[in-house]
C-alpha cells in the first residue's frame, strides 16, 4: 500500500462474521478473506474453518489511511469501494508442495456513509459468487451468503463546514444510442470512452472517465430498472460490479431535461432504443466537492452553461515497444477516432431545489471552434490529455479511471497563447474573417454521429441542491406575515334588526295570549250572538277584559314580557345606553319611542292578522352577476364613478366573497389606482391564502410598486400551491427577467412550457377539444368580462351609462372564451399569460410578454398577437397604430370575426360610422360569434338609429336583448319602436329599461314622449319631471319633448 502522511487518519474495516458459506469440497471448508482498496491489497485474514451451519468468525481488521493532503482522499472514498474476496484453501494432495486455493466470491463495501458525516456504520455485504463457485447454486429456502462488516473512524472525516457546504456529485452514463453504422461488433477490439471535466478548487480540474462501453446490435430495449455499475475493472464476481441500492429507472421522455424530449422526438427515440445499435456503459462515477469546489462548480455553470461531454473510440492494442517514456502527442492523437462531443446544459442545477438532471443529448463532431463557442473550453480531454488515457489501453488492462490526471491551468494558458498567436498571424496575412486552422475544423469521422442521430443518455446528480429552494411552509409563513389571514365574520345575533324582530315576536305572543283569554271569557257568548253584537256590548267586554287582566296579574306579566324587547330596541336601535341630561330630553325621547313602538306593534299585528285590502309592494332585486355587468358597462363607457358604485355595492352585499375583491382590484388597475388595487388583492388573499389568482395579482402589484422581495414570495408561493399553473410559472420568469436573473428566468419559463406540453398531451390523449387557455380556471375565479382578447374596456366604450339585465346569462354572453370556435395556432406560455393579464387590466406587463411571444419559437406574429397589440393601442387612443396592427391581423386570418369586431370598434371611436357599420355587419354575418357581440349589437343599433333605419335597429336591439339584456339594449329597442309608432311595445321596452336603471335621463325622456303621445297627462308630467331632474344632456331629445308638449297642450307643469 502507498505510504501516506503521518497526519492521516485510519479508516478501520472489520469483517466479523460470514454467513451461509460453503466450499468446493467438504462441508467445513477452510477460507480466508483478502481486502483490497484502490488496487492495493490491504491484507489477508487468518484461515478460518467454516462451521457446519455455514458460519465463520473472521474478526479480520484492516485499515485505509485517509489523508486529504495526499494519498487516499475524499474523492477516492467517494467512488472506490473496498473489495472483500473470500477464497477457499483446498486440502493438500500427495506430493503437493503448495496449497491450492479457489475463489468463492466477492463482497463490496461502499464507504460513502463516511462522506455523509458518519464516523461508523455496520453493513451486511452480500457475497457475490464468481463463475463456477458453489455459491452460485442458490436453493429455495437458503439465504444468500454474506459478510458482516463494521467500518469505524476515530473522528468524522468531514468537518461541520464540509458537511453543510460540501457536496457529492454523481454522474451516470447509461448509453449512446443510434451510433454510426460503421461501428461493428466484429473485427479489432475497441475501447469506447466518454469523459467530462469537473471543476474543483485551486488549479485543478479532474476528468470523470467512462471506459469500455459494450457495443450491441440492438433488437430490444434495455431493461429498467437495471443496476448501476462501479467504474472499476477486473472485478472477479459479476454481481460485485453492481453498486448497492443504485438503479437506472428511466422515465417518460417529456420529463427529461435533455434535447430529445419533445413529442415529435418520441418515434425516433423509440426506434433508436429498440432497434438501432447502441453502446452500453451503465456506470456511475462519484466525485466529492469540498466547499471551495462547490463555489467553483457553480461559477463554471454560470459562466459556461453548456459543458462538453466527449466520446471517442480507441483500439485496444499492446503498448508500443521501445517507448517507455512519454508518448508523442501526434501518435496519441492518431489513435483517437470518431471524436465527438455532446453539449450538456448544466444550468438546471442552478435552479432552486434542483439536484438532478437526466436526459438525452445529441452527439456532434468535435470541432475546436464550435466547442469553444458553445462551452468556452480551450482543450480536449481526450486529445490534449490523451497520454493519460492510452497508457493502460491494452487488452486486459485496467480500464477504470483509478488515477485521475490533473489538468492544470498552465495547460489551458499555453493553449490560449498558441491559439492567440495563430489567430494574430492569420489576421496579419489576410483581410478575411479570422478562422480556426483547417486541421482543427475538420472531423469526417465525428460527422457520422450527426448523420446517424447519435445521442448520449446520462444523469448528473448532486447530494443536495446548489441553490436551496424555499419550502412551501416558509413561503406560506412569509405570506401570513405580510397579510394575516382574516377569519370569516360570524353573523351577529344582536343588532337593531334583531331587536325589532324580537319585539315583533313578543307582540305576537302577547296578542295570542290576550285572544285566548278573551275566548275563555266570551267564547260561548260569541257563538250564540255570531255577528249581531253591538258596540255597547263590545265596549263592556273590553272593560271586563282589562279588569280581569289587571286583577289576575296577567297585565303585569305581559308588560314584563315586553320590557326586555323594548330595552333592546332602546340600546340597539336608538343607541341609548347612558342617562339623559334633562327631563325634556327624556320626554322627547319617550314620545319618539312610543310612536315607533306603536307603529311596529301595528306591523306585527298585521302580520298575524293581515289586511286583505293592503297589497304587497313588489321589490326588484339585482343579483351579484347583474351588478358585475352593470359595472362592466360603466367601465367601457368610461363612467368610472358609476362603475365604482356597482363594485362597492357587491362588496357591501358579500364582503367575504373574494371574487368581488378581485374584480374591484382589477377595476382599480384599469383606473391606475395601484394603492387601492393592492388593498383589494390583499383583502382577497386574506380571505383565502391558498387562492392562486390572489397570489398572482398581489405579486403583480408588488412588481408594479417595486416591492420586489414581496413579489418573489407571492409568485413562488403560487407555483408551490399550483405547480401545474402555466401562468404562475411564466409570471415568475418575468419577475426574474426584471431582476436580471437569467438562470432562474430560464428555469421558470422551462417549467411553464413543460406544464403546457403536459396539458396539451393529456388533452390529446383524452380526445378533448377544450380551449388551451388557463382561463378555464381564471374565468371561474376572475370574471373575464373585465376585458377579453377581442376588445378592451376603454376601446369599446358606449355612448351612455349602461346597466344590466335580469338574466344570469348576461355576463357569460358578454364574455365568451377568447377566439372560441375560431381556428388559431396552438397557444404558448406567453400568449396564455397575456390573456390573463388583459383580463385583470395589468396592461403594464403586457408589452414585456408580447416581446417574449414574438421571439418564442412556438409563437411569433399571429392574428391574436396583432389583436392584443391593437387593443393596447386603443387603450392609449393611438388609432393609427391600432389600425395598422388590425390590418396585419386581418392578413393573417381574414375570417376571424374578432378582427372585424375590433375594427368596427376602432372606426366607431374614430367617428367613421360608415366603416364601423360595414365591419359590424360583417362580424354578425359570421357563423361563429366574436368575443364581444354585446357591444357590436349596441353600436350597430345606434348607427341604424342615426341613419333612421328603424326596422334594422329594432331587429339588432332585439338580438341584443335576447343575448344580454341591459338598460341600453331595452332603451335602444324602445327608441326603435317609438320611431316606428309602436307605442305599446316602446312603453314596455322603456319600462324594462327604467326598471333596471331609473337614473337614466334618456329613458325618462322617451317615456315622457310615449305618455304625451298616449294622452296620459299625469304620467307625462312625472316622466318629464325626472327627465329634467336628472339633467338630460341630449338637447335634440329635449327639444323634441318640448315640441310634442306644445302640440298636445300638456306635459310641462310650468306652462
Amino acid at each position: 500500500m502507498e505510504q501516506v502522511s503521518s497526519t492521516g487518519r485510519p479508516v478501520q474495516i472489520t469483517v466479523t462474521d460470514g454467513y451461509d458459506l460453503k466450499g468446493f469440497k467438504g462441508d467445513a471448508p477452510v477460507t480466508f478473506i483478502r481486502a483490497e482498496f484502490n488496487q492495493v491489497v490491504l491484507g489477508d485474514s487468518a484461515k478460518i474453518t467454516v462451521s457446519s451451519e455455514g458460519t465463520a468468525k473472521y474478526n479480520f481488521a484492516v485499515s485505509v489511511e485517509f489523508n486529504p493532503e495526499g494519498g487516499i482522499t475524499l474523492d477516492d472514498l467517494a467512488h472506490k469501494p473496498v473489495f472483500l474476496t473470500v477464497t477457499e484453501v483446498l486440502p493438500k494432495e500427495k506430493k503437493q508442495k503448495d496449497e491450492k486455493t479457489l475463489v468463492l466470491g466477492q463482497a463490496v463495501v461502499d464507504l460513502l456513509p463516511l462522506l455523509q458525516g458518519e464516523s461508523s456504520f455496520e453493513t451486511m455485504a452480500p457475497l457475490h459468487p464468481v463463475p463456477g463457485s458453489p455459491l452460485e447454486t442458490i436453493r429455495p429456502g437458503i439465504k444468500q451468503c454474506s459478510l458482516e462488516v463494521k467500518v469505524f473512524v476515530s473522528e468524522p472525516l468531514l468537518t461541520s463546514t464540509q458537511i453543510l457546504q460540501g457536496n457529492l456529485l454523481k454522474v451516470t452514463l447509461e448509453a449512446a444510442y443510434a451510433v454510426p453504422d460503421s461501428f461493428m461488433p466484429v473485427g479489432p477490439l475497441q475501447n469506447y470512452m466518454v469523459g467530462l471535466q469537473v471543476p474543483s478548487a485551486g488549479e485543478k480540474d479532474y476528468p470523470i472517465l467512462f471506459k469500455n462501453g459494450t457495443l450491441k446490435v440492438g433488437g430490444e430495449r434495455e431493461p429498467v430498472p437495471r443496476p448501476k455499475k462501479w467504474p472499476i475493472a477486473n472485478i472477479l464476481a459479476p454481481g460485485a460490479n453492481n453498486i448497492p441500492d443504485a438503479f437506472i429507472i428511466g422515465g417518460p421522455y417529456e420529463e427529461e431535461e435533455g434535447e430529445l424530449n419533445r413529442p415529435e422526438d418520441r418515434e425516433f427515440r423509440t426506434q433508436a432504443e429498440c432497434i438501432k445499435k447502441r453502446i452500453i456503459w451503465d456506470l456511475e462515477s462519484r466525485c466529492y466537492l469540498d466547499p471551495s469546489a462547490v463555489v467553483s462548480f457553480q461559477k463554471r455553470i454560470a459562466d459556461c452553461r453548456f459543458w462538453p461531454v466527449e466520446i471517442t473510440r480507441v483500439p485496444l492494442i499492446s503498448a508500443p515497444k521501445g517507448k517507455v517514456g512519454k508518448l508523442d502527442k501526434t501518435e496519441d492523437e492518431s489513435q483517437l477516432s470518431f471524436h465527438g462531443v455532446a453539449y450538456v446544459n448544466m444550468v438546471p442545477l442552478l435552479y432552486p431545489g434542483v439536484k438532478r438532471i437526466r436526459g438525452a443529448f445529441h452527439v456532434y463532431p468535435y470541432l475546436d471552434s464550435k466547442v469553444y463557442e458553445k462551452t468556452k473550453c480551450l482543450f480536449s480531454l481526450f486529445r490534449d490529455t490523451g497520454h493519460h488515457l492510452t497508457q493502460n489501453n491494452k487488452v486486459g488492462g485496467i480500464i477504470s479511471p483509478q488515477s485521475k490526471p490533473v489538468i492544470a491551468k498552465n495547460l489551458r494558458e499555453d493553449r490560449t497563447i498558441k491559439d492567440t498567436q495563430a489567430l494574430s498571424i492569420k489576421s496579419q496575412s489576410s483581410d478575411t474573417p479570422l478562422e480556426v486552422e483547417p486541421s482543427l475544423n475538420h472531423n469526417p469521422e465525428g460527422q457520422q454521429y450527426l448523420e446517424a442521430g447519435t445521442y448520449l443518455v446520462l444523469e448528473i446528480q448532486l447530494d443536495r441542491a446548489l441553490v436551496p429552494k424555499r419550502m412551501p411552509e416558509e413561503l406560506a409563513k412569509r405570506v401570513k406575515e405580510m397579510i394575516p389571514p382574516r377569519p370569516p365574520l360570524t353573523r351577529r345575533t344582536g343588532g337593531a334588526q334583531k331587536a325589532v324582530s324580537d319585539y315583533h315576536m313578543q307582540i305576537k305572543n302577547i296578542s295570542r295570549a290576550i285572544l285566548n283569554e278573551y275566548h275563555r271569557m266570551y267564547g260561548k257568548e260569541l257563538t250564540k250572538l255570531e255577528n249581531e253584537m253591538d258596540k255597547e256590548t263590545l265596549e263592556e267586554q273590553k272593560c271586563q277584559l282589562n279588569y280581569e287582566l289587571n286583577y289576575s296579574g296577567k297585565y303585569f306579566a305581559f308588560k314584563e314580557q315586553l320590557k326586555h324587547a323594548v330595552v333592546k330596541i332602546v340600546r340597539e336601535k336608538y343607541l341609548k345606553t347612558t342617562s339623559f341630561e334633562s327631563q325634556e330630553e327624556l320626554q322627547t325621547f319617550i314620545s319618539e319611542l312610543y310612536v315607533f313602538l306603536v307603529d311596529q306593534m301595528h306591523v306585527a299585528l298585521n302580520q298575524v292578522m293581515p289586511d286583505d285590502i293592503q297589497g304587497a309592494i313588489s321589490t326588484i332585486h339585482t343579483s351579484s352577476e347583474q351588478l358585475r355587468l352593470f359595472a362592466f358597462e360603466a367601465e367601457v363607457n368610461e363612467n368610472f364613478e358609476m362603475a365604482a358604485v356597482y363594485y362597492e355595492e357587491r362588496l357591501v352585499r358579500e364582503p367575504q366573497n373574494l371574487e368581488h375583491w378581485l374584480d374591484y382590484g382589477a377595476f382599480c388597475l384599469l383606473t391606475e389606482d395601484k394603492i387601492k388595487a393592492q388593498e383589494c388583492f390583499r383583502k382577497a388573499l386574506s380571505l383565502n391564502q391558498h387562492h392562486i389568482h390572489s397570489l398572482l395579482l398581489c405579486g403583480i402589484l408588488a412588481v408594479l410598486m417595486e416591492n420586489y422581495e414581496q413579489a418573489e414570495i407571492f409568485f413562488e408561493d403560487a407555483t408551490c400551491l399550483e405547480p401545474t399553473s402555466v401562468v404562475a410559472w411564466t409570471l415568475l420568469g418575468l419577475y426574474y427577467e426584471i431582476q436580471n436573473n437569467d438562470i432562474r428566468m430560464e428555469m421558470a419559463f422551462h417549467e411553464a412550457f413543460k406544464q403546457l406540453q403536459t396539458r396539451v398531451t393529456k388533452q390529446k390523449s383524452t380526445g378533448t377539444l377544450e380551449n388551451l387557455e388557463e382561463g378555464g380556471k381564471v374565468e371561474s375565479n376572475l370574471d373575464p368580462s373585465v376585458t377579453t382578447d377581442g376588445s378592451s374596456a376603454i376601446a369599446i366604450k358606449v355612448e351612455a351609462p349602461a346597466e344590466t339585465s335580469k338574466c344570469q346569462a348576461s355576463s357569460a354572453a358578454l364574455n365568451p372564451n377568447p377566439y372560441y370556435g375560431v381556428s388559431q395556432a396552438p397557444t404558448t406560455i406567453f400568449m396564455e399569460t397575456i390573456r390573463f393579464l388583459m383580463k385583470v387590466n395589468a396592461v403594464q406587463y403586457v408589452h414585456r410578454v408580447l416581446a417574449h411571444e414574438l421571439l418564442c419559437p412556438q409563437g411569433g406574429p399571429s392574428c391574436e398577437y396583432y389583436l392584443v397589440l391593437a387593443q393596447t393601442h386603443l387603450l392609449k387612443k393611438d388609432f393609427a397604430k391600432a389600425e395598422e396592427y388590425l390590418q396585419l391581423a386581418a392578413q393573417m386570418d381574414y375570417l376571424n370575426p374578432n378582427v372585424w369586431g375590433v375594427k368596427g370598434h376602432l372606426y366607431f371611436l374614430n367617428g367613421n360610422h360608415a366603416e364601423a357599420k360595414a365591419c359590424y355587419e360583417r362580424t354578425i354575418s359570421f357563423v361563429v360569434d366574436a368575443s364581444e357581440m354585446h357591444f357590436v349589437f349596441l353600436r350597430l343599433g345606434l348607427i341604424y338609429l342615426e341613419e333612421k333605419e328603424y326596422e334594422k335597429a329594432k331587429t339588432t336591439y332585439l338580438q341584443a336583448c335576447k343575448r344580454s339584456p341591459s338598460c341600453l339594449t331595452w332603451l335602444g329597442l324602445g327608441i326603435s319602436c317609438y320611431r316606428l309608432e309602436e307605442l305599446t311595445e316602446a312603453e314596455d321596452a322603456l319600462s324594462e329599461a327604467n326598471t333596471l336603471n331609473n337614473y337614466n335621463a334618456e329613458v325618462w325622456g322617451y317615456l315622457a314622449l310615449v305618455c304625451l303621445k298616449a294622452g296620459r297627462q299625469l304620467e307625462a308630467e312625472q316622466a318629464y319631471k325626472y327627465t329634467m331632474k336628472l339633467k338630460l344632456k341630449d338637447e335634440a331629445l329635449l327639444a323634441e319633448i318640448h315640441m310634442v308638449q306644445e302640440m298636445v297642450g300638456f306635459g310641462n307643469p310650468s306652462f
